[in-house]
């Protein structure tokens, strides 16, 4: 079988991303299931959209014929952009503080803009690696003050799951950002 890139770094990446994100999933999964779906329901709706990054991201790195570089551009900023709608700003989780919850969907609106625009366009081949880093970077942000407000609250029994979600859409993202800084002009 015959990868899309050639540097070890850049395979090491998308491997590292992958089985990361596999993991994570795979936990969230069990959260599902250990729970019950009427608790959990949305994590698995997040977890399809989820498992559908990483498929394309697999299929984009063994260079499946069934899907071209623009396919996997637009319908993996689609799956993260509804991840983002639905987690973040639609349904987002009741906060401790409300500054973190303001700051968080600052972000996350931010996120959507920046994945529509650099995304969403058809000249997406000549954004600058900076411009693609910076999705990674806001998402990276808005985990890290999740990830802060969860530990300012008590623990409970949910707390584990909840770092374990929070960090699952910045590994797709970085994986989404380190497959497209090769496909730079």
């Amino acid at each position: 079988m015959k990868t899309r890139f050639k540097k070890n770094a850049k395979i090491f990446d998308i491997v590292i991303t992958s089985v990361a994100a596999v993991l994570s999933v795979g936990t969230m999964l069990y959260g599902v299931f250990h729970y019950g779906l009427s608790n959990t329901w949305a994590e698995l709706i997040l977890n399809m959209f989820y498992i559908a990054c990483l498929v394309m991201i697999g299929m984009y790195f063994f260079n499946s014929r069934r899907i071209t570089t623009q396919q996997f551009n637009y319908w993996c900023s689609i799956s993260v952009g509804i991840t983002v709608l639905l987690r973040d700003i639609l349904f987002a989780p009741p906060l401790a503080y409300y500054s973190i919850h303001l700051a968080c969907l600052t972000l996350s609106v931010l996120l959507l803009c920046t994945l529509t625009f650099f995304y969403a366009r058809k000249n997406w081949k000549s954004y600058t690696k900076r411009n693609l880093w910076l999705i990674c970077i806001i998402d990276m942000l808005i985990a890290t003050l999740y990830n802060l407000d969860i530990y300012l609250e008590p623990a409970d029994e949910y707390t584990n799951y909840m770092l374990t979600e929070i960090w699952i859409r910045p590994t797709i993202t970085y994986g989404l950002v380190a497959c497209f800084v090769t496909e730079v002009e």
